[in-house]
């Protein structure tokens, strides 16, 4: 049986509602505290047992690849004033995976950014992760399901309940049966216009998915958006094999909009050193504003 021991993350969107900030930095390179959100999703990846990691890439994202790889310069000058506690965060984060990349020479939506690693991945099951979520739980969120897929040898969505007003915003799961977090899919459905489904289990950025999804990444049709779907492309995948989703446990937190991004960095920062600074800050902020 083969083992999930790779993983694609999608990292060439434009960031747009990140703007005029991420005119000339990759939104995956914003950081959450000291330290850049792809980096959060790439140490999910290694604490599931991933080997190896490509990350699909477009322009003015090089930043990325440069966080990722050895400042020999930056280590040397930590080493010689002895600021052992940073020089090791830093080489942290080039010695995590092996890490390759491959660009997406155009925005042609999330299921071409997952064609393009077609040749990295080959014919085995592979992991995806996207960067709009970071989620902390005692078990990776994309090892949970990586655990289902070994249970089923079927391909896995991560999934989480949301709000009535918010399913526009997801890709929306339709079931047929659940088993306790385990749900078998029926229908799937990109951005569905409010109303016109009774579902509130929504696609949370994680999947574990069959070499045979490359099947239909490859006719390239477009989808919601102008774009080319990867839901749709699972969808099709279900209409000839069963495909699962999973309400993953742990903490989850949208940084893919500015508001999410600000909440996930108090979150943060609640849990750090900096609490005990915060808290009388916050309740003052709170009291100017009210």
């Amino acid at each position: 049986m083969l083992k999930v021991r790779k993983a694609v993350i999608p990292a060439a969107g434009l960031g747009s509602r990140f703007l005029p900030a991420t005119k000339a930095m990759p939104k995956e390179i914003l950081p959450i505290l000291d330290k850049p959100t792809i980096q959060y999703i790439v140490e999910e990846a290694v604490r599931a047992g991933i080997e190896d990691i490509i990350i699909v890439t477009g322009k003015h994202k090089r930043a990325i690849e440069d966080h990722f790889d050895s400042q020999l310069e930056l280590e040397l000058n930590l080493k010689e004033k002895g600021k052992l506690e940073l020089l090791e965060k830093v080489q942290h984060s080039t010695n995590l995976a092996n890490i390759f990349y491959v660009r997406q020479k155009s925005p042609q939506g999330l299921g071409h950014a997952i064609w393009t690693a077609k040749q990295f991945i080959g014919d085995e099951p592979f992991a995806v992760l996207l960067g709009d979520d970071i989620v902390d739980g005692e078990v990776p969120a994309i090892k949970q399901l990586m655990n289902v897929y070994d249970e089923t040898k079927k391909s896995v969505i991560g999934a989480k309940t949301v709000s009535y007003e918010d399913t526009e915003r997801y890709g929306i799961i339709e079931s047929k049966s659940q088993d306790g977090r385990m749900y078998e899919i029926d229908n799937l459905i990109e951005k569905p216009k409010f109303g016109t489904t009774d579902s509130r289990l929504a696609i949370m950025g994680r999947y574990v998915l069959t070499p045979d999804i490359f099947e239909y990444l490859e006719e390239q049709n477009i989808g919601a958006g102008g774009e080319i779907q990867l839901t749709d492309a699972i969808q099709r995948v279900n209409e000839v094999d069963s495909v699962y989703a999973y309400d993953f446990e742990g903490d989850r937190f949208d940084v893919g909009d500015k508001i999410g991004f600000v909440k996930t960095t108090m979150e943060y920062a609640m849990r750090s050193e900096m609490k005990d600074e915060l808290v009388p800050f916050l309740k003052d902020l709170i009291q100017k504003y009210e």
